[in-house]
């Protein structure tokens, strides 16, 4: 690439690591992006996630006010990311993608139906004491695998899945969002580990375009924790809304 191309990285990487902090899906603009600048289309997929892996821990920073009290739950769910991180990254290096990217734009759109759907479903089931010692449900962890698994195939809008099914699990929309981080960045470490070793990393977009993603994602962990809730939700639903569109878009 030339440094034109790479300044043009840095930038939109920039920008993507800011969305994945506040809803997720910033690996939707870097990935054509370095498929625009010339990337075959699994060497631009690897790369992207290994660019945007710093700006997952950025937004980890970022919302680390929102993890006290939740030790045991990152500890279960990031095992869960763990382990769906790898499968779904294997897959990637082993198997064609065509049939799976048929199924992304279906599951990015019944996240945002999720999401918008949740303070309903929240008010039909009796409070069962959000700040308080409880288990969380079987189908939630299930979830996450095969969110984290998705994740680590291809990444787009995997925050978008996430807050949904976590918004739904836990009835609070602004730790689901946290939690949205932190499980993005097991996933993406666990897939920086996979691509790293076997993967057809372009080496100097990294260089780029992580710093850059790091910066994004610091800085719009910090806008989301100063969103209310309302407008946080209806900001997210439109965006998966948008993402599915344009995953459709691409079949």
């Amino acid at each position: 690439m030339s440094a034109a191309d790479l300044v043009v990285a840095a930038g939109v990487a920039l920008v993507a690591g800011v969305i994945n902090s506040i809803a997720g899906g910033g690996s939707l603009i870097l990935f054509p992006t370095l498929v625009a600048l010339g990337l075959p289309t699994v060497a631009a997929n690897v790369t992207n996630s290994v660019a945007q892996w710093p700006g997952y821990l950025g937004g980890v920073a970022g919302f680390r006010a929102e993890y006290a009290g939740q030790r045991d739950r990152l500890l279960r769910f990031g095992a869960v990311a763990v382990a769906g991180g790898l499968t779904g990254s294997v897959l990637l290096l082993t198997t064609p993608s065509e049939a799976f990217d048929l199924v992304v734009p279906v599951l990015v759109l019944l996240a945002a139906v999720l999401l918008a759907v949740q303070p309903l479903l929240t008010r039909r089931i009796a409070d069962r004491g959000n700040d308080g010692p409880r288990r969380d449900p079987v189908w939630l962890h299930v979830a996450l695998f095969l969110a984290t698994a998705y994740g680590g195939y291809f990444g787009g809008a995997l925050g978008v899945i996430l807050v949904g099914v976590l918004g739904i699990g836990l009835h609070r929309l602004k730790l689901a969002n946290a939690l949205k981080s932190a499980l993005s960045a097991v996933t993406a470490t666990v897939t920086l580990v996979v691509f790293g070793l076997f993967g057809p990393i372009d080496w100097a977009v990294v260089g780029v375009a992580a710093p850059a993603s790091l910066v994004g994602g610091f800085v719009g962990a910090r806008i989301a924790t100063r969103i209310p809730v309302t407008p946080l939700r209806v900001f997210i639903v439109i965006f998966a809304v948008a993402v599915s569109a344009y995953l459709f878009a691409r079949l």
